[in-house]
């Protein structure tokens, strides 16, 4: 389990009681014998600023344990306000300002020396060729958990990115 923008808040107990555990964000994985960088994805997104500057708010510890320390109530009252901000304000953002940063791609799998990354957020799935440093990776992006859930197949012959029912 990775955090994402929404399930920040999540712990171990919350991993552990669906027999997972947490992982951290820029993790690099061996996918058969293919370093392959895995993040949640919105550190991506660089172009919306204004999500960036909430993204480093809510990962603060000290804004975190503010959160927390109040009411059942409360929290829940900070995350609708929260949610229809968001709303509102990605209704008026081109789509380009919610999408990857192409520039920030490559540096981070540059910086982790990967020619692979699989990320989620922007639910757009699709499979990318980049042109890095050390010639071409591929980008793989998982699509939203709605009626249809997304996921990597890997085996020692091939990567798919491939969707499933959700019954």
């Amino acid at each position: 389990f990775m955090h994402g923008n929404r399930d920040f808040l999540l712990g171990d107990r919350f991993a552990e009681a669906c027999g997972g555990a947490i992982i951290p964000e820029g993790m690099v994985v061996d996918l058969y014998g293919t370093p392959t960088l895995l993040l949640h994805g919105d550190c991506l997104c660089t172009g919306d600023e204004k999500y960036q500057q909430f993204r480093a708010m809510v990962r603060q510890p000290a804004w975190q344990t503010d959160l927390l320390s109040k009411s059942l109530e409360e929290r829940r009252m900070i995350a609708q306000g929260l949610r229809m901000q968001s709303q509102q304000g990605n209704a008026n953002k081109a789509d380009n300002i919610m999408d990857v940063t192409d520039s920030e791609v490559v540096k981070v799998m540059n910086e982790a020396g990967v020619r692979d990354l699989i990320h989620g957020h922007t639910h757009r799935p699709n499979v990318h060729q980049i042109e890095l440093a050390e010639g071409f990776g591929t980008r793989w992006v998982l699509g939203d958990w709605n009626d249809t859930g997304w996921m990597i197949r890997a085996s020692e012959d091939d990567i798919e990115l491939t969707s499933f029912e959700i019954c």
